[in-house]
């Protein structure tokens, strides 16, 4: 197995990327891509002692910056992102895990590695690093969407939740302002109607934003407007409250005597609550591993979403997501059946 990584997009690239590349070619045994500048890779790799000779180099002389158009993609034919993307669509590796432009690589995948027969739309799934995980989507690929959409997007999480997690049968919500059939816009509204008379799916009905940390539901479906803010949101108070309870710990002697007595559980909690132990997210729907880690990603959370990538690989997510929606297509459009 071959992971393709672009080694030049994201915050902390090179260094971080290639760091985390190496982690993971050590750990997971599996082979490396860095696509990129072949010369700035090696010296990067040079100053962090990091041998290149079981890591495969191919050159990109371009670069997409998180403030390129998504549509840079198409136009920039050498950047690393294309390149990756090409390598992709060519089978020269089975995955492809980048840190960088989302709207990009969201333009990417959708043109060069297609969506899968019947998908109307890819989604950027996340799993929330919470005490049962938990699928989000769409986490901020499509700012509209439809009530087809979003029974797509539940389909497509809860086959992911159970090849990945081995939940049989993933409990969907709908992500909305509050419990009751009738709340929300027209779009949410109808999408509840959608949701609740498909077959396809586990549906529990609408779930609220406060109840999103308590295994409410394995599956939650919303658009990629909000699900992006909700997605922050919620990032954004793990933090706050990591902060809140180291600044509580180390105010007196005491509670420093305290924290040392608790340490361990104190580091558990922010693993748990860190993003970063759980690599990057799935663009669901298109005929590949396509992989997006965050922006900000250092070499743990690279080394992680290789890890998520070679997980996607060992399953049949995308053969169980091509027969689900030639099912629905055939349900959809009765011409399409075979006689």
């Amino acid at each position: 197995m071959k992971i393709i990584i672009d080694a030049m997009s994201g915050d902390n690239a090179p260094h971080e990327i290639i760091k985390g590349a190496y982690l993971a070619q050590k750990e997971y045994a599996v082979g490396i891509i860095l696509v990129g500048d072949e010369a700035v890779i090696k010296q990067s790799a040079a100053k962090q002692n990091i041998p290149l000779d079981r890591i495969e180099i191919v050159h990109a002389s371009d670069v997409i910056t998180m403030e390129d158009l998504p549509l840079a993609v198409k136009q920039r034919t050498d950047s690393s992102m294309r390149v990756a993307f090409n390598l992709l669509h060519e089978k020269k590796g089975d995955a492809f895990v980048g840190a960088g432009n989302t709207g990009a690589m969201h333009i990417g995948s959708t043109l060069y590695i297609r969506r899968i027969p019947g998908v109307r739309r890819s989604a950027i799934a996340s799993v929330l690093p919470l005490e049962r995980p938990l699928i989000f989507l769409d986490s901020g690929a499509n700012i509209s969407v439809t009530e087809e959409f979003l029974l797509q997007f539940a389909v497509m999480g809860s086959i992911y939740m159970k090849n990945i997690y081995g939940i049989e049968k993933p409990r969907v919500g709908l992500l909305n302002n509050g419990a009751e059939e009738h709340k929300g816009t027209d779009l949410y509204v109808n999408a509840h109607k959608l949701l609740a008379s498909s077959d396809m799916i586990n549906f529990i009905g609408n779930v609220e934003a406060k109840e999103i940390p308590f295994g409410k539901c394995d599956v939650l479906v919303c658009d990629g407007f909000t699900g992006n803010i909700a997605l922050k949101a919620l990032e954004g108070m793990g933090l706050f409250v990591m902060k809140k309870i180291k600044h509580t710990l180390t105010s007196t002697v005491k509670t420093k005597i305290a924290a040392l007595l608790c340490k361990q559980k104190i580091y558990d909690l922010r693993r748990e609550l860190d993003s970063s132990e759980h690599g990057g997210a799935p663009f669901l729907g298109v005929n590949a591993p396509v992989i997006k880690a965050h922006g900000s990603s250092d070499a743990r959370a690279i080394m992680n979403a290789i890890r998520q990538a070679v997980a996607y690989c060992q399953t049949n997510i995308i053969d169980e997501l091509r027969t689900s929606f030639e099912a629905i297509d055939a349900t959809s459009n009765p011409q399409n059946k075979p006689e």
